[in-house]
């Protein structure tokens, strides 16, 4: 592996790392000014300030959220992780293990300049999907 291309994997591994630990700050720094994130269902936001509160409101609904890299891979600047998210679906801030979900993942980064450039997500969005409407069932049954 090349410098640059360590230099990249460091960079992805620390970006897993701050979401692991809800560190919104310690992310956003990581992230370039012009920072693409692209969810698995296309959804594009774009820039540092965005992606923060972005995280805020996601880690608002999933307080537990994780990443678990199981295998990774490096060409150049695009840093490819693959393992599984997971984490439980809280509507008021309170985790209840039968809103737990957990889902096969891969994430690619584009690294510039030691900032994370883009962050895109391929996961099966279904398991949570399922937690919000059985959530959202209970409140109206």
């Amino acid at each position: 592996m090349q410098q640059g291309e360590e230099q990249a994997v460091q960079t992805a591994r620390q970006l897993v790392q701050q979401i692991n630990a809800h560190d919104l700050e310690a992310l956003a720094a990581l992230l370039s000014a012009d920072h693409r994130f692209v969810d698995s269902l296309g959804v594009v936001v774009c820039g540092r300030d965005a992606l923060r509160e972005g995280w805020r409101q996601y880690l608002r609904l999933v307080p537990d959220y994780h990443i678990e890299v199981q295998r990774l891979l490096c060409e150049g600047a695009h840093v490819v992780l693959l393992g599984s998210a997971r984490g439980t679906y809280s509507s008021d801030g309170t985790l209840h293990p039968k809103n737990a979900w957990s889902s096969p993942a891969a994430f690619c980064a584009l690294i510039r300049d030691g900032r994370v450039a883009l962050w895109q997500v391929y996961a099966d969005n279904e398991p949570i999907r399922r937690c919000m409407r059985a959530a959202a069932g209970e409140q109206h049954g």
